[in-house]
């Protein structure tokens, strides 16, 4: 059996989740993901529409199901962006949406301080995206070079791209089934010998047609007469009326 989680809304904190829940708000904290997951090790399959949230929150998410033993498939719905992104790069299978997109950018934060605040802010800020690019590295294969200035260009990728650059494995929807023959004890066709044994009958040629004079089959029939003790009848005159199957 499936489980399916659902990774909707921005991402959060669990100590703040009851207050989104208060308010009716969609989002999805940690604990909402640990929680369900299967202790037997069985799939799971996550679906994320979320633009993003907080960093600390995604990446224990992305944690959790990328140590999960289980098969992991997700499937990108509608946006996974930014810390919803970083979580779907744990599916061992990221399926997306044709319509959907999956958006890559650096880490942002607010602060207020100083010249040496802002500086050691921009240091921690860069360490922080160099750890990010890890799990696009992990998933992609691609450098982190390449990966870095994708998150500095705040990167969209379509469905299509998504597949071509390794952020995605399929796209849903598109895949195509080929019919297949199958045989089983309830279909309507014939067993195979039975089918040889017919034709090899129906080759066979038809038995040699034997004429028998009545001449020739008189002493045969006096004969069985005999055998049986019964009287013969008084020979009856030549006609040319048929009995049975003989012309007498």
């Amino acid at each position: 059996m499936t489980t399916t989680i659902k990774i909707n809304g921005p991402i959060i904190s669990s100590d703040d989740k009851w207050i989104y829940d208060y308010f009716e708000r969609e989002a999805t904290c940690p604990r909402d993901v640990v929680d369900i997951l299967p202790s037997d090790g069985s799939a799971i399959e996550v679906n994320i529409n979320s633009g993003g949230g907080l960093v600390d929150s995604g990446n224990e998410i992305y944690t959790a199901l990328k140590a999960y033993p289980g098969q992991v498939i997700v499937n990108v719905t509608g946006m996974a962006a930014s810390a919803a992104s970083i979580i779907a790069m744990a599916g061992d299978t990221v399926k997306i949406s044709p319509v959907a997109q999956i958006m890559i950018h650096n880490v942002q934060n607010g602060i207020i301080g100083d010249y040496r605040d802002m500086s050691k802010n921009s240091d921690l800020l860069q360490q922080a995206n160099d750890a990010l690019a890890n799990a696009y590295v992990l998933k992609t294969g691609l450098s982190k070079e390449d990966i870095l200035t994708k998150m500095n260009e705040e990167t969209y990728l379509n469905a299509d791209q998504a597949v071509a650059l390794g952020f995605a494995d399929e796209i849903l929807f598109t895949e195509q089934q080929t019919p297949q023959l199958i045989a089983s004890e309830v279909n309507n066709m014939l067993p195979q010998d039975v089918i040889n044994s017919i034709r090899k009958q129906h080759n066979q040629k038809p038995p040699t047609k034997v004429e028998v004079s009545v001449q020739a089959l008189k002493p045969i029939i006096k004969q069985a007469i005999d055998e049986l003790n019964i009287k013969p009848k008084e020979e009856v005159p030549k006609t040319n009326h048929v009995y049975g199957s003989f012309l007498i």
